[in-house]
C-alpha cells in the first residue's frame, strides 16, 4: 500500500512539473523553450518521439482494454487535436487534419463512455 501512495503521489509531482512547462510555453514560448532545453532546430525530432509516445500510450490502452483508460485518453488526444486546430485557424493556416484528428478521438471518447454506460468493459 505504501508502494501504491507513493506512486500515485509521484505521478502527481510528474503531473505538476509538465503543468508548469506548459504554463511556461503559454506565457514565453522563447524561455519555455530554454527552460526545458529545446532547440528550434530539434522540433521535428522531438514531435517525432512525441507521437511515438502517443502511438505507445494508445496501444497500451486498447490492449489493458479498459473503457474508462481509453475514454480519458482519447479525450486527451482530442483536446490536443481541437486546441492544435485553433492555433492553426488563428494564424491562418491550414488546419483540417489537427481538427479531424479531435474530432476522431471524440468519436472514440464517446464511444468508449456509451459502452461504460450500457455496462459493457471489454
Amino acid at each position: 500500500m505504501i508502494l501504491a501512495t507513493l506512486t500515485i503521489i509521484m505521478a502527481g509531482l510528474g503531473a505538476l512539473v509538465t503543468l508548469t512547462l506548459a504554463v511556461k510555453f503559454l506565457r514565453d514560448p522563447e524561455r519555455g523553450m530554454a527552460w526545458a532545453t529545446h532547440e528550434l532546430e530539434h522540433l521535428p525530432q522531438v514531435m517525432a518521439d512525441r507521437y511515438f509516445a502517443m502511438t505507445f500510450l494508445a496501444v497500451g490502452a486498447a490492449v489493458y482494454g479498459d473503457l474508462k483508460v481509453i475514454a480519458y485518453l482519447f479525450a486527451v488526444y482530442a483536446f490536443l487535436g481541437i486546441y492544435d486546430a485553433v492555433i492553426y485557424a488563428r494564424a491562418g493556416k491550414p488546419m483540417i487534419k489537427h481538427l479531424a484528428s479531435g474530432v476522431a478521438s471524440i468519436v472514440v471518447t464517446i464511444t468508449a463512455l456509451l459502452a461504460l454506460n450500457s455496462g459493457v468493459n471489454a
